[in-house]
């Protein structure tokens, strides 16, 4: 079991109070915060050895690539992956998917091939299959929802055919909190002699990732989801796949050598890192990874599911809120989102709240959630509603706040039945 009170102590951003009323972050599903340790190593870099990598023989130069390096191996220690050269630094997640539609897609996808997402994707890991297939006359196909926001699996086998080239699926939903079983559908991709791409932005903060035992050929996540500075993304590769790929970005040290009317690439990862990259940031992401590892994924899941099953109770107490995902700690990470109705005034009309005035008044009671369409609009249309509210917790989160949230949710059904 986790400190949590031990653990808040080395965030100093939740020691602070908003509207007088104590903080409760309840929006890690769009950035978590930031220990200690992990803002005084971005001091750290800027104090003593602020210097460029690869490109210097003096003494800061060496320090600042040796620690920058170092965390190519820290994060794929962290995911399980063969080796640190498949570890690729980018500036997001979105960025990671990007690097994949551009630099593999455009060599790969055909007219007539297919790709296969699913109905609960983020824009990151939509838009540039769109912008992909529209370019090379694809199709993209999608793994459908069930009524109970899990994936129907039934359908898989059906759309997974030989002309599909790519599926690409989150491994647990931003917006429904839904994980899903991602090494059973790459298995069913590879049986088809398609690419498995798995988003992670969400899922792996909360429960890591083994892509060797998943089998995944490309993951894509992000540092700022995870106790980590934001500007800092990660794309995972197998090594064949990524020396077979062209650049995606041109420029300094993506290059071996240059002529003036040719170049040749940079070995991976370089191939992938033209320009100076964000060095201060990926250090930083470095000491969020280990404070991660310190902790224990498993205890971050378990400590999840605890706080998810509490705020399901709460919230399946309060009248007049629906919720959007399985509803089972099991199957679902630290997120629940939900709309909320409200009887107005005398004539008892029921009215539907947005989630942005829901989002507005329990910011009021200290409580900051996400509030909109959570960059999944598809998904919105899907569920005949234009967003939602959104709660979502992490390490140190406490059912405490969750009862503040509870209560704040209180405060917006006093304010709309007085209307």
């Amino acid at each position: 079991m986790l400190n949590v009170q031990k653990i808040r102590e080395d965030f100093p951003i939740l020691n602070q109070k908003i509207h007088d009323k104590p903080l409760a972050y309840l929006d890690n599903g769009s950035t978590s915060q930031k220990p200690k340790v992990v803002i005084d190593a971005i001091t750290n870099y800027y104090n003593w050895y602020n210097s460029n990598i690869h490109r210097g023989i003096h003494t800061l130069s060496e320090k600042a690539t040796e620690a920058y390096e170092n965390v190519r191996k820290i994060v794929a220690d962290f995911i399980k992956a063969p080796d640190p050269e498949e570890i690729i630094f980018t500036r997001n997640a979105t960025e990671a998917v990007n690097l994949v539609a551009y630099a593999w897609g455009r060599k790969n996808i055909s007219t007539g091939d297919e790709i296969l997402l699913t109905e609960m994707e983020h824009h990151s890991n939509l838009i540039p299959w769109q912008i992909l297939a529209k370019e090379k006359k694809a199709v993209l196909r999608f793994i459908p929802i069930t009524q109970n926001f899990t994936l129907d699996l039934d359908k898989i086998e059906d759309l997974i055919t030989s002309k599909t080239k790519l599926v690409a699926v989150t491994q647990m939903s931003n917006v429904l909190g839904t994980i899903n079983p991602v090494k059973k559908i790459a298995g069913l991709a590879h049986k088809a002699k398609a690419l498995f791409l798995i988003d992670g932005a969400q899922g792996v903060p909360h429960s890591g990732i083994d892509v060797a035992n998943v089998n995944c050929d490309f993951l894509a996540f992000t540092a700022h989801k995870m106790l980590g500075p934001t500007g800092v993304g990660v794309l995972y590769g197998k090594k064949k796949l990524l020396e077979e790929m062209d650049p995606f970005i041109a420029g300094g040290s993506m290059i071996l050598e240059v002529w003036q009317d040719r170049a040749t690439w940079n070995k991976v990862p370089y191939k992938y890192e033209a320009g100076t990259p964000n060095i201060a940031d990926v250090i930083a992401f470095g000491e969020a990874i280990k404070y991660l590892q310190n902790i224990g994924m498993e205890n971050v899941r378990n400590h999840e599911k605890e706080l998810t099953a509490y705020a399901l109770k709460k919230l399946c107490e309060t009248e007049d809120l629906t919720i959007y995902g399985p509803k089972n700690p099991e199957l679902q990470g630290g997120i629940i989102s939900f709309n909320f109705s409200a009887k107005g005034g005398s004539d008892s009309v029921g009215i539907d709240i947005h989630p942005h005035d829901v989002g507005t008044i329990v910011d009021q009671e200290g409580v900051a959630i996400r509030a909109g369409h959570h960059c999944c609009q598809p998904l919105m249309r899907k569920l005949g509603i234009p967003g939602t509210a959104r709660a979502s917790f992490y390490i140190y989160n406490t059912k405490e706040e969750i009862d503040q949230l509870t209560f704040a949710l209180g405060k917006v059904k006093e304010v709309f039945a007085r209307l």
